[in-house]
């Protein structure tokens, strides 16, 4: 029952962010109305944003699949989802109390410590829960030791991760209302602090200027839609028919490629919808959680949060993420270290919040250094984590967000040190 809790209810966004609302609603007292309408609204938000986010997994894995086949790259392609499906093959039970325990870990750091933070995606606790359990069980530990250490690791880092990347956050948000709950802080924070070195923070991408005869561009959704028409359209003429078919079926194979390009559009703006939709509702809803259970308490919130700051930003930090997860391959090659296949999902979600750190620390030059420094990161990082994993770390699969990497490369090597 514990087991069904955490992993088909606790562990998704949605169900998880309502929960927090409505309670944050009770707490001030709200009428019923106003209660079953903040909770309502909280979790229909998340299931838009969710809704887009599929549309655009769907439309990068289709160019993704293309460049696999037309190219026969072999190596190991960092997937959350498909290292977090076999871990609980024999660690179920494991990542269900650790996911559990870690929860409330992280309310009692945020009460009885300064770092203020209540981490609300639920999906990467519950991967973060797995990796805990993963690298802890492969370092020899078993039973309740495992499932206390990993709690309070996960706990920790709910708090800390949000805290790091909360000076950037303000610059982005031009508040303190938000913080940043998505294990990829590493990335970002690098993003950002590179951005800083390098570029300039009045140079902002959302204000490039324009030729009134291309005037259409400054609406980001058409921006972004002909961005991606041309990176797929080149893609599909390079891979040719045969391989497209594949994917295309019966549509003509440029035609394909069009379409692509306008559906990952699509995508992303049902996920500004969503995002829209969630901080109306969580924001306020989250004072009551504030003054009553942890004073001073910030919501933590998944990187799609952050997209409508500066959509520019997020186009030129997912197209240089992934050209810098391509420029590690060879890299890794020369360092005879696994070779790291960049995944264009987590180059999309994570090279994105990256280009906008990089851009509210240093302008256009900022988010375009700071989206290939992520694209590095989560290039080399999975290669290191493969040791510590154990029986994991022989899968053609692994994590891919960087504060996976760091944290399971920690633990693992203090737990093996103490053992």
């Amino acid at each position: 029952m514990f087991e069904f809790l955490m992993n088909e209810i606790l562990s998704l966004p949605e169900v998880l962010v309502g929960l927090i609302v409505m309670i944050g609603l009770i707490l001030q007292r709200a009428k019923f109305a106003k209660v079953f309408s903040g909770t309502s609204k909280s979790i229909i938000g998340f299931v838009i944003l969710g809704a887009g986010a599929t549309v655009i997994i769907g439309s990068l894995d289709s160019l993704g699949g293309i460049i696999f086949d037309r190219f026969e790259v072999q190596g190991v392609i960092p997937n959350n989802e498909a290292i977090v499906a076999l871990a609980q093959q024999t660690l179920g039970a494991e990542t269900a109390l650790i996911m559990g325990f870690g929860f409330v870990a992280n309310i009692l750091f945020a009460r009885f410590t300064p770092l203020k933070y209540i981490f609300l995606t639920g999906h990467h606790t519950f991967f973060m829960a797995a990796l805990l359990s993963a690298v802890l069980g492969t370092a020899g530990m078993t039973g309740a030791p495992l499932v206390i250490v990993g709690s309070l690791i996960l706990g920790f880092v709910m708090v800390l991760m949000p805290a790091l990347a909360q000076p950037f956050m303000r610059k982005i948000t031009g508040g303190n209302d938000i913080a940043m709950g998505h294990f990829g802080t590493i990335g970002y924070v690098s993003a950002g602090l590179v951005g800083k070195a390098v570029g300039d923070d009045k140079k902002s991408t959302e204000d490039i200027k324009i030729p009134e005869r291309w005037s259409f561009l400054r609406d980001s959704l058409l921006a972004t839609a002909l961005t991606m028409i041309v990176m797929f359209v080149i893609l599909v003429l390079v891979a040719g028919p045969d391989v497209v078919s594949t994917y295309a079926g019966e549509q003509n194979f440029i035609m394909f490629g069009i379409m692509q390009g306008i559906t990952f559009a699509a995508g992303f703006s049902i996920i500004m919808v969503g995002v829209r939709m969630i901080l109306a509702e969580i924001v306020p809803a989250f004072r009551g959680i504030a003054e009553k259970l942890v004073p001073g308490a910030k919501p933590a919130l998944d990187v799609p949060v952050i997209y409508p700051y500066a959509p520019t930003a997020v186009l030129i930090g997912f197209l240089c993420s992934f050209v810098g997860g391509l420029i590690s391959m060879f890299f890794l090659g020369i360092f005879s270290l696994a070779l790291i296949i960049p995944g264009l999902v987590p180059h999309f979600f994570t090279g994105a919040g990256a280009g906008v750190f990089g851009n509210a620390a240093g302008g256009r030059i900022g988010a375009a250094v700071g989206g290939f420094t992520n694209g590095v990161l989560i290039s080399f990082i999975p290669a290191f984590l493969l040791p510590v994993l154990g029986n994991l770390g022989f899968e053609n699969t692994t994590f891919g967000d960087s504060d996976f990497g760091i944290i399971g490369i920690l633990i693992g090597l203090l737990a093996n040190l103490f053992s």
